[in-house]
């Protein structure tokens, strides 16, 4: 039989009985920490390896959807703008780069790493948390770029700007919880990919990124505002404009929905997605490469 039918053949105990496969997160703690930035860090060196400008391939994309978007909403379709919305919408899209960039690359995760899988015992969380550790890294350096092109757009700090720490970590918090849902799922049913394909692009166009969160009562109404500032990315754009740019010019997610509500059940499902996340992938770990 060949070695990798043997590798991932069931093992059985001495009394006959399945035995389970690696878990999650393995034994030891810090011994999982090391694994998954070892494999962040070598997965963002590679991405870049043999490349002329290296890291600027990564922001060139942003950058260059972003002069499309601007140049289209200021020069052909004139739609209501707050202050400094180039600012606004370049952060809108880095942030949205991070969230697409970490789930889509850990849907197929495991099912790119089956060869590993099969052969080395290690625990298994670290796939999908190095991916999203990886887009976190180029959020970082593009975050940089961000705040520059604010200063010299003449944005001026505030104590606002603090409030750009748990927005992006509520980013991070629900990409890295989908990462891990949509990993796992992926293993068993196929059909996650083409279909997350559709569900990000189609949640972009329904985000406020383009445009404000107060253009959703304007235009369809406040249950429409209600329904739309329920989703967390919604509600945190509509804050990093508030916090990032002017309060004026940017109204708060709950002013946006004329509700308190709607912005506090967004922040409450990001750590709910995060712990469904976490327990389908814990639940399915053991199985992965015997499914693969």
């Amino acid at each position: 039989m060949p070695a990798g039918v043997l590798l991932a053949w069931p093992r059985l105990s001495t009394t006959g009985t399945r035995m389970q496969g690696p878990s999650a997160l393995g034994g030891s703690f810090r011994r999982f920490a090391e694994l998954t930035l070892t494999l962040a860090r070598t997965e963002f060196k590679l991405r870049y390896f043999g490349s002329v400008l290296g890291y600027v391939w990564s922001l060139l994309r942003p950058l260059l959807f972003f002069g499309v978007l601007y140049l289209f909403f200021t020069k052909v379709v004139h739609i209501a703008r707050g202050p400094h919305y180039g600012v606004y919408l370049l952060t809108g899209i880095v942030l949205w780069t991070y969230f697409a960039e970490a789930t889509g690359n850990c849907v197929a995760c495991l099912v790119a790493r089956e060869a590993m899988l099969r052969k080395i015992r290690f625990p298994r969380m670290a796939i999908p948390l190095s991916v999203s550790l990886t887009a976190i890294f180029n959020l970082a350096l593009n975050l940089c770029v961000v705040i520059v092109f604010a200063l010299a757009d003449g944005v001026k700090p505030t104590v606002g700007w603090l409030e750009l720490i748990p927005i992006v970590l509520g980013f991070t918090v629900l990409g890295t919880g989908l990462g891990m849902l949509l990993s796992a799922l992926y293993v068993r049913f196929r059909d996650v990919q083409p279909i997350w394909d559709v569900v990000i692009q189609a949640w972009f166009y329904g985000s406020p990124i383009m445009y404000t969160a107060s253009e959703y009562p304007h235009r369809f109404g406040v249950g429409i505002a209600h329904f739309a500032l329920v989703s967390p990315p919604a509600t945190l754009l509509a804050q990093m404009g508030h916090a990032l740019i002017d309060p004026a010019g940017y109204p708060s997610a709950a002013a946006a929905a004329h509700s308190h509500l709607s912005p506090l059940v967004a922040v409450a499902l990001i750590p709910c997605v995060f712990a469904l996340g976490w327990w389908v992938f814990t639940r399915e770990a053991p199985r992965v490469a015997e499914e693969l």
